[in-house]
């Protein structure tokens, strides 16, 4: 069967019953990809530890990251009311 038969087939079913063949669908993708995922985030992760405890990153108090986001977010939005 070809992906538009399919998707024809699929236009056929119930709202339901198409939300509930949609989300087996991208279980089945997820579940395919989930072991590379987690070894890329381990990778990912284990770089930037590494890279915090030799220095090289310079690490950013939580208080200030979130204050820096306010004033962005302040200012977008005065720029949208302007």
């Amino acid at each position: 069967m070809s992906e538009a038969e399919a998707y024809e087939v699929g236009m056929s079913l119930s709202a339901d019953a198409r939300r509930r063949l949609a989300i087996r669908l991208l279980e089945s993708i997820e579940a395919t990809d989930q072991e590379a995922i987690d070894e890329a985030w381990t990778s990912e992760i284990s770089s930037r530890v590494d890279d915090i405890l030799n220095g090289r990153v310079q690490t950013v108090p939580g208080g200030e990251v979130f204050a820096r986001i306010a004033g962005h977010l302040d200012a977008r939005e005065a720029a949208r009311k302007a």
